[in-house]
């Protein structure tokens, strides 16, 4: 059954999203070596912590659970990812956190058996593209430290590099700072027969920028109201768009930053960003919401639970591959990516609360 397309946000709509966004980061807009600040936080989380696990009606919670939901709060609280061990709670808790569905991990042989086989009908479609002449762009974006760097190498690893570009820009120049907002993304969009893959784009915008403070609540809100007419004119002028939000859990968040600087070969990936994002987490919640909901049409948002690395790529791949009418797709191979992880951007919206 064919879904009723979402309508744009209005321009009053977009001003309040904005609004919205930038008072949840004001909030979270605090110094990590002052003292009291760092007990603010742990008040928050520990109120938080308590929250998450309110009994279901009947079903009284134990002082066990409590105590243990109380530590794990006090330890997201304290989390610094240059002390000498990550919390073992946290580490326990990552691959479920977020009301992430599943407790299981798959079977890596099974894992690369399919990867190998979706990677195949990438080429399939890459041959398409460039003999159609067609055009396909894919904005990637998520919370920091959810996979997009990993899921976006599986992606393009076995393509042609002649025809598939991977567009990772910098903090925009002096005289990019002075232009139209998408004018630098638009010298990057794909000319006929390649595909352009977006590791971040101009949704920058809508949740880094507004909840670092490299933008005011107006320029997020003059955004909101133009993206939907920006991305109508690209699939109107025959580009095939995608958008994909990798979603974690915060003690998988946590985890990943840990893991990050303590190996030399990923220390590289901690930007400023990525140390400031675990203080913001309710900031980058509320700018990630309200994109979703301002943005959804013309293209829709796909949003990937991506606590499980492995699922996150093969999911991400089968969204996009099931969606395009390349010739000789194998229907068995690509099959339905699990709803249980790859969500429409609405339904992300309307589910339960973790």
């Amino acid at each position: 059954m064919t879904k009723k397309p979402a309508k744009a946000a209005t321009k009053s709509q977009a001003k309040a999203v904005a609004k919205a966004v930038a008072k949840s980061a004001a909030k979270s807009d605090t110094t990590s070596g002052a003292k009291s600040e760092k007990k603010s936080r742990s008040a928050k989380v520990d109120r938080a912590g308590q929250a998450a696990v309110k009994p279901a009606p009947g079903k009284p919670i134990s002082a066990k659970a409590g105590r243990t939901e109380e530590q794990l709060a006090k330890a997201i609280a304290s989390f610094a990812v240059d002390a000498p061990e990550l919390s073992p709670l946290i580490a326990a808790r990552a691959y479920r956190s977020g009301g992430y569905p599943y407790s299981d991990r798959p079977k890596r042989k099974v894992y690369e058996k399919e990867l190998h086989g979706l990677q195949i009908e990438l080429l399939k479609l890459q041959e398409w593209v460039k003999s159609t002449h067609e055009r396909v762009a894919i904005v990637f974006e998520g919370r920091d430290a959810a996979g997009k760097g990993g899921t976006i190498l599986r992606f393009t690893q076995h393509l042609n590099p002649r025809f598939v570009r991977i567009v990772a820009l910098d903090k925009p120049s002096s005289v990019e700072a002075g232009q139209w907002y998408f004018q630098r993304y638009v010298a990057h969009l794909p000319p006929r027969g390649e595909i352009a893959i977006f590791d971040r784009s101009w949704y920058n915008r809508a949740v880094i920028e507004p909840v670092m403070g490299f933008c005011t609540p107006q320029e997020t809100a003059h955004f909101l109201e133009q993206v939907p007419t920006f991305e109508k004119m690209l699939i109107d002028d025959g580009i095939r768009l995608f958008k994909i939000w990798l979603d974690i859990g915060r003690e998988m968040q946590l985890k990943r930053l840990y893991e990050r600087h303590i190996d030399p070969l990923k220390r590289w990936k901690l930007s400023p960003v990525d140390l400031a994002a675990p203080a913001r987490w309710d900031a980058i919640s509320a700018a990630r919401d309200a994109m979703i909901g301002a943005t959804h049409a013309p293209v829709p948002w796909s949003v990937v639970r991506a606590n499980d690395k492995m699922r996150a790529r093969l999911g991400v791949i089968r969204q996009i591959l099931a969606q395009i009418p390349y010739e000789g797709r194998d229907d068995r191979l690509v099959g339905v990516p699990d709803p249980a992880i790859v969500l429409d951007g609405r339904e992300f919206l309307e589910r339960p609360s973790a």
